[in-house]
């Protein structure tokens, strides 16, 4: 099953700093390369505007989604909050093209 999921930076992200130099990007990092090399996210990258987060995740179910991304130090903090999750019925993909 596949998921976009829409998140949004808040809570104590400092917008004068680039992502790169936010407190616990380290961690945030290896946590985010690791759901990649899993094949949990398959797309990501901030949306126009820096503020929001598009996802393109590969989950059983939307809990699995939150559970997953939960355990991420910036979720943790409230750095990033879960804006939405939806189930995404791909019908065209050429990313094997």
């Amino acid at each position: 099953m596949f998921f976009a999921v829409r998140l949004e930076r808040g809570g104590p992200w400092d917008w004068s700093q680039d992502l790169r130099e936010q407190d616990g990007w380290d961690e945030h990092a290896r946590f985010m390369d690791s759901l990649v090399e899993d094949g949990f996210v398959l797309l990501g990258r901030p949306l126009d505007g820096e503020r929001e987060i598009l996802h393109a995740i590969s989950a059983p179910s939307e809990e699995t989604v939150r559970e997953r991304l939960a355990q991420d130090n910036w979720h943790q903090n409230g750095m990033l909050a879960i804006k939405s999750v939806e189930r995404w019925t791909i019908l065209l993909d050429g990313r094997q093209a």
